[in-house]
């Protein structure tokens, strides 16, 4: 892989790193939570219109900048330290997924609303059970006329109560077809879950005769899907490491300032061993979530790649938050502290594209053994 700390991508991430320090500081994100979008549309519309950072990966000739997934991992890992709320992972996974399709018409009339920051979507994929799999798809779609309609219900839906655009996987008699569907269109219902992690939210969808537009091929959208979902991997593995570098940061800062028996509690083994652990750990999620992002621009180990990565990051993240709220002590467990903000992430995150133990499966399965 190529060296991730290109002077470009130091100078983005030093820009977004100054923005979201501004726009997205603890109080920000509580606020936010608060609401019932759950992101500030003042904050989206710098982010995408004036940064260009929901166009970094797509093509020029649909509106965006044409730069790759290494980018938008720089990204995706400086949103994660601060727990930006908003729609910017489930915008970044649809349009990944509608680009799949290779529908230039609808690549042509999506795709710049998208970079543009005009248009918010989201993928979706799963059902009742949680599972990113063709073969547990239940929602129909049948033809009708010029149109397609589709029926069945969707859950877990990043941001599915925010959004413009939907881009639904659903059951057809070729196969999976991929399919936009106006978030206003009749016969549709958006319900808000119930969410561990407050930073970031999901729906629930109802379809009942819902007009919809094909993407692509009828019977190839799986294909599609799986691109959409390697690619939300790698961005969620960026994102986790993020997070995980942050609060390693917060975690030695305490040990540092905390003093217990007139002495700072890092000079103690136990914390300093904690401490040595999760910097491991970071340093490893960091290394991985980067060689998913290389791989991103086309190397067809991605599938392996991304699960290694989803798998690994997902642990580290988790591990370290919880290492975290250790070191703080009492302090720790207080909803005043932002401790718990990033547990939540951590542990909603981990099972968000399915859990580490499925992403093991699945390189078990893609292993030449």
């Amino acid at each position: 892989m190529s060296s991730p700390f290109t002077e470009e991508r130091e100078e983005l991430r030093a820009a977004v790193r100054s923005f979201l320090e501004d726009s997205s500081s603890e109080h920000a994100v509580r606020t936010q939570m608060e609401t019932a979008s759950g992101y500030d549309p003042a904050v989206w519309a710098v982010l995408a219109q004036q940064l260009g950072l929901l166009g970094l990966a797509i093509p020029e000739e649909y509106g965006g900048a044409g730069f790759g997934f290494a980018e938008l991992a720089v990204v995706f890992e400086e949103m994660g330290r601060v727990l930006f709320c908003g729609p910017f992972l489930a915008t970044v996974t649809a349009g990944q997924a509608i680009l799949a399709t290779g529908d230039t018409a609808a690549c042509a009339d999506l795709l710049p609303g998208i970079a543009g920051g005009r248009r918010i979507a989201t993928l979706a994929v799963t059902e009742a059970d949680g599972r990113w799999e063709e073969d547990v798809l239940r929602t129909r779609a049948t033809r009708a006329g010029e149109s397609w309609r589709l029926d069945g219900t969707k859950m877990f839906v990043l941001d599915g109560c925010s959004t413009d655009l939907l881009v639904i996987a659903a059951r057809t008699p070729a196969g999976t077809g991929l399919f936009a569907v106006d978030a206003t269109a009749a016969g549709l219902r958006r319900t808000p879950l119930a969410t561990l992690d407050q930073t970031r939210r999901q729906a629930r969808l109802d379809l009942d005769a819902v007009d919809a537009r094909l993407l692509g091929s009828d019977g190839a959208g799986w294909a599609a899907v799986e691109q959409g979902f390697q690619r939300a991997l790698v961005a969620l593995a960026a994102e986790q490491t993020g997070g995980a570098a942050r609060v390693l940061e917060m975690a030695v800062g305490y040990a540092r300032s905390r003093m217990q028996f007139g002495r700072p509690i890092g000079s103690f083994q136990a914390v300093k061993h904690k401490c040595a652990d999760v910097l491991i750990e970071v340093e490893c999620a960091r290394s991985a979530a980067y060689e998913a992002a290389a791989a991103a621009a086309g190397d067809p180990e991605l599938p392996l790649v991304a699960s290694l990565a989803a798998a690994y990051c997902s642990d580290a993240y988790l591990h370290a938050a919880a290492e975290n709220i250790q070191i703080h002590g009492g302090i720790g467990f207080t909803w005043e502290h932002p401790a718990h903000l990033y547990f939540k992430r951590a542990s909603s995150a981990r099972l968000m594209f399915g859990d580490p133990a499925q992403h093991r499966e699945r390189v078990a399965r893609l292993l030449p053994v």
